[in-house]
């Protein structure tokens, strides 16, 4: 027992030692600096209580001219996960709506281009332009849920007739504007 007892301390000693080292950057002699942490962290999960695919309302999907339910669910090895479905608008834009466990905070620490606060359905909320190649054609916005955001990814070529000359994070804010009110208080 007095043996057990030793290796636990032995174990508490190591694993503290390990933790300290890890938050110290020896890059600098003589000194400790304390790591800056990389960001704020992922919650395991992506938030409950809002399903996508079968809580917005069918009346704001035919608004929008939204069609072709198909679910679309991502993970990234960094943990950063997306559950929702994707829908399509004939001749206009493509819309992905997922819940994702990215925080509003972490999406605003990546300083996106054209980075706009807003509020939607009572929620704060941020639209961004994430694509370089493309910034015209597509964008985020992301609306504050608890433990993560409702992303919505649209992509709005020029070729479209309905929405190509358009603004894609107008239509983006827009329809989060239309979605977000349908999320549950507390979520």
């Amino acid at each position: 027992m007095v043996a057990a007892g030793n290796r636990k301390r032995l174990t508490a000693l190591v694993c503290g030692a390990v933790f300290v080292l890890a938050g110290c950057d020896s890059s600098t002699e003589g000194t400790a600096a304390p790591q800056v942490p990389a960001g704020p962290a992922l919650a395991a999960e992506v938030p409950a209580g809002f399903d996508p695919c079968t809580d917005i309302p069918q009346g704001v999907l035919d608004s929008e001219g939204l069609r072709n339910k198909v679910p679309d669910k991502s993970e990234k090895s960094s943990g950063a996960k997306w559950v929702g479905c994707l829908w399509g608008q004939p001749d206009g834009y493509s819309a992905s709506i997922r819940t994702t466990n990215l925080t509003l905070e972490l999406v605003r620490s990546k300083n996106f281009s054209d980075a706009t606060e807003f509020t939607a359905g009572g929620r704060p909320a941020l639209s961004t332009r994430q694509l370089e190649q493309r910034p015209d054609e597509s964008c985020h916005v992301n609306v504050e849920m608890e433990g993560g955001t409702l992303e919505f990814g649209l992509t709005n070529p020029p070729s479209g007739d309905k929405t190509g000359h358009l603004d894609t994070c107008e239509l983006a804010r827009s329809l989060a504007q239309k979605v977000a009110p349908s999320i549950p208080a507390g979520v």
